[in-house]
């Protein structure tokens, strides 16, 4: 059972930043994959970024160029380094991840005001 919980959420103006953390209670270098995803109201959930074990990183093209997906093995902690924000960026972002099963965090509110 992997337990995962996000931090970092906040309101902040456009075009600034936040730092989003998700902290994993097991080794999240033995993990498949790891990432972040948002939901909006009234839509649907959305990979936003996402690791690979391997190392593949891939962003969704909405925020290329202005997120950074991090990974700490040594903290067992996933970031995401979010910069330029825009008032469309505003959502609940959950951490996710991929052992033989499949995680999400808790959610953490992002507001972005115009």
């Amino acid at each position: 059972q992997v337990q995962l919980v996000e931090s970092g959420g906040g309101l902040v103006q456009a075009g600034g930043s936040l730092r989003l953390s998700c902290a994993a209670s097991g080794r999240i270098s033995t993990f498949n994959s790891v990432g972040w995803h948002r939901q909006a109201p009234g839509k649907q959930r959305e990979l936003v970024a996402g690791i690979t074990a391997g190392g593949s990183i891939n962003y969704a093209d909405s925020v290329k160029g202005r997120f950074t997906i991090s990974v700490d093995n040594a903290k067992n902690t996933l970031y995401l380094q979010m910069n330029s924000l825009k008032p469309e960026d505003t959502a609940v972002y959950y951490c996710n991840a991929h052992t033989w099963n499949e995680y999400w965090g808790q959610g953490t509110q992002v507001t972005v005001s115009s």
